[in-house]
């Protein structure tokens, strides 16, 4: 079974859907699952290790691939993006910064440019520089983002691409756990979805078991936005930008005390960094959006796309008989 959509089309996929470039979570083995399983993988290029990247870009193999950047930490490593292009990518995701500074090299490289965008704003700068694809990313999403919701966003996105570039593809991001949400995001105008909590739900991702558990015993309403987790790791994120995760016991103790966290900074970063170490779910943080509380089992990638699509065709199949 198989949905066809302008992204199947353009990047020659079976299904439309893109795994989320997840720092950590989502090195080569999930990338090449995914693209295994008719989708496109991406690999997440996160902060900028190198030794890291040329491992996980290895794992990939022969499979389609494609890789995404922090892009204001990538701003700061632009070498790494040739060690990527080098390796013949499908595309190259870019967030969180502007990708002017990029797009050029990337679209001479023949990849595709997938600019990922919080507001409609950004999504505006983004056809400016020549995406050849927008991710609209609602607030629901785990990791990273800002406060649009996915309902509204990706609709008045699509609307701005209607306008200024038809040409240019659409994927919803923040809340897809399941083919209801694919089929929602098509509905809402989009040509696919990225898909990041439930993919990171996977035998590929490179998640500890007991994150898994984390995950597997919450639901939507146990998320917070937050900065206390870029704090703890020292990380210099833009104070535009929050992380969605899993609330615990380290949320329960520093979020609202944010400036008492940096003024010990060195100390938690430490601790923070052994339980991360550990696969503590309670001393770190779980990285998962709203759609966690649709996920119930860590199976293989292609199990979850294939249940993905199948649930989508139902719903659209059941649409198209009233």
């Amino acid at each position: 079974m198989a949905l066809s959509t302008r992204l199947t089309e353009r990047f020659g996929i079976s299904h439309p859907i893109v795994s989320a470039p997840m720092a950590f979570a989502a090195g080569g083995r999930l990338a090449a699952a995914v693209s295994e399983s008719g989708g496109l993988g991406l690999i997440g290029g996160g902060y900028g290790d190198r030794a890291w990247l040329t491992e996980q870009l290895a794992q990939v193999g022969s499979s389609p691939f494609g890789c995404g950047f922090i892009t204001w930490s990538l701003a700061r490593q632009p070498e790494l993006l040739d060690l990527v292009l080098e390796r013949g990518p499908k595309a190259v995701f870019l967030s969180f910064g502007d990708p002017a500074p990029f797009a050029p090299r990337i679209k001479e490289a023949g990849a595709a440019l997938i600019c990922q965008v919080q507001t409609r704003r950004d999504a505006a700068h983004a056809l400016d520089c020549g995406a050849d694809v927008i991710v609209a990313q609602g607030a629901e999403a785990g990791g990273h983002g800002e406060i649009r919701a996915t309902f509204t966003l990706v609709p008045e996105v699509a609307d701005l691409i209607r306008q200024r570039a038809p040409d240019t593809l659409l994927c919803a991001a923040g809340g897809v756990g399941d083919g209801r949400g694919l089929a929602a995001a098509l509905m809402l105008g989009a040509d696919g979805v990225l898909v990041g909590s439930r993919l990171w739900a996977t035998q590929e991702a490179n998640v500890g078991p007991r994150m898994h558990a984390a995950a597997l015993a919450a639901n939507g309403d146990d998320t917070i936005r937050s900065q206390v987790m870029d704090l703890a790791r020292k990380l210099d994120w833009p104070p535009r930008y929050t992380a969605r995760v899993l609330k615990n016991t380290y949320i329960a103790r520093w979020h609202g005390r944010e400036a008492e966290l940096m003024s010990v900074a060195d100390e938690e970063a430490a601790k923070y960094r052994a339980a991360w170490a550990a696969d503590d779910p309670e001393g770190s943080n779980t990285f998962v959006g709203e759609a966690v509380g649709l996920i119930a089992d860590v199976v293989p990638a292609r199990d979850v796309i294939q249940r993905m699509v199948a649930e989508a065709e139902e719903q659209l199949q059941r649409f198209r008989r009233t």
